[in-house]
């Protein structure tokens, strides 16, 4: 048996460069895609999300470089894409829908067979739609669209399940149901690849982040993204594992008794609270881990800090 190291990647893209009419929105893109791997794939609009999704799925190819399939079989992979509004009045049952998912195994064969049947049940009953099975699809809400469309999926996501902005349109409660059940079908093996939008979202759920950016790319661990500049800029909070917390509040205690020896001591000097600041600033200039929230936080009591020692000054 292979041991991880030896297994070869499920998918792999090496100096790939993709686009439209001569036009290249991801340039020299080069990533792996591992057996059991969550991959979020973040980015603003044009960065070449969804024209990436095409090339995994050989709907489109490479301008330049090369995509490979090495650990991969094509009719294992189960597609959801952004559902349009022609879908969403489809005129066909719950359970008619999801066993179409399985058409793509069925080979020459005119009908369905009963292990097919059984394997649409039981992805219904993953997505938690079974009850509502012989519903008609255009009746439903949004939420119970996008699991029926995910069961559907699912028939055909033997090794890898592929989808694009599943949250797309629902509800905070909706979207949270949505990204549990994906969250717990990597758990029991399957590969997972997410466009998303939600950055925070894909950072908490996603064990790897594939962040494409104009003027460069991120590809690694989402503690490592969450670390990154590029994850700074898009990230509205700091790191929550429990070394960066305690690292976190170990400097924010630093910071706390530096202000109060430094600030709130009216005996001295303004030339001694600046002195204070100084020192606090350079701790914030060589802290790698200094980001998000808690930099937003640690600048504004710098601003004050410096303010009051400037009116002391004056006085």
């Amino acid at each position: 048996m292979l041991s991880k190291k030896e297994q070869q990647p499920l998918i792999s893209c090496q100096n790939v460069t993709m686009g439209y009419e001569g036009v290249a929105v991801l340039s020299n893109l080069t990533f792996n895609v591992e057996s059991g791997d969550y991959l979020c794939i973040v980015g603003e609009n044009g960065s070449g999300k969804t024209t990436l999704i095409k090339g995994l799925l050989g709907l489109a190819q490479p301008q330049s470089g090369w995509i490979t399939t090495p650990g991969l079989k094509k009719n294992h992979v189960g597609y959801l894409p952004q559902q349009n509004q022609i879908q969403r009045n489809f005129p066909a049952s719950v359970y008619e829908i999801v066993l179409s998912g399985c058409l793509n195994g069925s080979g020459l064969l005119p009908f369905y067979t009963k292990k097919q049947k059984q394997q649409a049940q039981q992805n219904m009953q993953k997505c938690g739609i079974e009850d509502i099975k012989n519903k008609c699809y255009r009746e439903l809400s949004g939420g119970q669209q996008q699991r029926v469309l995910l069961a559907r999926a699912l028939c055909a996501a033997q090794s890898l399940l592929i989808l694009d902005e599943p949250v797309t349109g629902l509800d905070p409660i909706a979207a949270g149901e949505m990204y549990d059940i994906i969250s717990k079908l990597n758990r029991q093996g399957l590969t997972v690849i997410m466009i998303s939008h939600d950055v925070t979202a894909a950072v908490n759920r996603a064990g790897k982040i594939l962040h494409l950016e104009k003027d460069g790319t991120f590809f690694g661990t989402a503690h490592r993204y969450v670390h990154s500049d590029l994850g700074s800029r898009f990230l509205f909070s700091g790191c929550r594992c429990d070394n960066c917390i305690i690292m976190g509040s170990s400097r924010k205690g630093e910071f706390a008794d530096g202000m109060n020896m430094n600030t709130t001591n009216h005996n001295q000097t303004p030339q001694a609270k600046q002195n204070g600041v100084k020192a606090f600033d350079n701790m914030v200039q060589n802290s790698g881990e200094m980001q998000g929230g808690f930099a937003k936080t640690s600048n504004k009591s710098l601003n004050k800090a410096k303010d009051g020692g400037q009116e002391d000054g004056n006085q």
